[in-house]
């Protein structure tokens, strides 16, 4: 898939170095780049920064908060009835509801609580939304996700609620080399008979793809960078992090 010219438009110039890196990675373990799900990850980004990549031919995208979504994706969806929405982030259960009738695929089913409000709110839609199980994949105390020992059951307790499952997704931990956690998210899934995998972002989705991502999660990439966003620091003086669906 090798970009025959380079095209003019700022958007239109990152994603196709993208989708070109996308298909080196992909041709070097005798994948097809065409196989594997760009999610282009536009939390915080407004609609006429998002506009440009639909006009570049981008049709899947990722957001991290319900609410946010609501506010702009629907419009943006009335211009652009093809459009892909996926949930990448931390989803609570109390917005289980909103999140079936806005999205697309749940990427961030990681906990047995949600598990019910997700088939409850999908058994009162009449309609059933494709979900990743997110793993915390580094144990990380900060980070959402379901526990590597505990993921097992929360797929067999997803298949029993008739929950479709796609596959699992995980967010390495930073500024480590992600791809042993990426080699273990799809064991892991091939021990489970899940066929796909989300995992990768904009600073290691070669290396994801290379180890059998089939959706990848990049905002940064094809956005630029996003300023950072102040924080508040709690009243018990600890900063809390919670994980990023994608970057």
């Amino acid at each position: 898939m090798t970009t025959a010219s380079i095209p003019a438009d700022p958007a239109a110039q990152r994603l196709a170095a993208v989708r070109d890196a996308m298909d080196r990675a992909a041709r070097l373990t005798d994948r097809r780049a065409d196989d594997i799900r760009l999610i282009a990850v536009s939390k915080t980004q407004d609609a006429d920064a998002i506009r440009p990549l639909i006009a570049a031919g981008q049709r899947v995208f990722g957001e991290n908060r319900v609410q946010e979504s609501q506010q702009k994706w629907p419009a943006l969806r009335e211009e652009q009835g093809d459009i892909a929405l996926h949930l990448v982030g931390q989803l609570q259960s109390n917005k289980a509801a909103e999140a079936v009738a806005l999205f697309d695929v749940i990427h961030g089913l990681d906990r047995p609580s949600l598990l019910t409000a997700l088939a409850r709110a999908m058994d009162a839609a009449g309609k059933r939304v494709p979900c990743f199980i997110q793993v915390n994949i580094g144990a990380e105390e900060q980070k959402g996700g379901c526990p590597i020992a505990q993921t097992p059951a929360l797929i067999a307790a997803a298949r029993d609620a008739d929950i479709p499952l796609l596959g699992l997704m995980c967010v390495p931990p930073a500024d480590v080399e992600p791809a042993p956690f990426f080699a273990l998210l799809a064991k892991m899934a091939r021990e489970e008979g899940l066929p796909r995998l989300s995992m990768g972002m904009s600073g290691d989705y070669e290396t994801a793809i290379m180890l059998g991502a089939t959706d990848i999660r990049v905002g940064t990439a094809l956005f630029g960078e996003r300023p950072a966003p102040a924080r508040p620091v709690p009243a018990s003086g600890r900063g809390m992090i919670r994980n990023s669906g994608g970057s």
